[in-house]
């Protein structure tokens, strides 16, 4: 699963109008901690492929998504689930560490069990 990138634009289609739960990677490229987040969200967006989307926002070029969210530190990782108030986390997190924080495992999807 590849992930997504959201702007000013689409941010609200992507992760607040989103019909699953969604990670959210606030971002810069100048900032060296984000490139160590940057594999962690990859293991989480293919671990929970299909059950949770993974979102990165690039504050610098989302000025509206930063403030509308009060980013001041980065990488923030924030959790979005439908209906819920966000979480977040600033800083480096492991993806165990992520998963834990955020609850991740009951959004993970089980082997499907045969009807019978």
């Amino acid at each position: 699963m590849a992930i997504k990138t959201a702007t000013d634009a689409t941010f609200e289609e992507l992760v607040l109008h989103a019909d699953k739960p969604v990670v959210v990677d606030f971002w810069a490229v100048w900032c060296g901690p984000c490139r160590m987040v940057a594999p962690e969200m990859e293991k989480l967006a293919a671990k929970y492929e299909g059950a949770v989307d993974v979102v990165k926002v690039d504050i610098d070029a989302n000025p509206v998504i930063q403030r509308k969210f009060q980013i001041m530190s980065i990488p923030t990782i924030a959790f979005f689930a439908p209906g819920k108030q966000p979480m977040g986390v600033v800083g480096f997190r492991p993806m165990e560490q992520l998963e834990s924080q955020f609850g991740l495992a009951a959004y993970a999807t089980a082997p499907s069990q045969p009807n019978g």
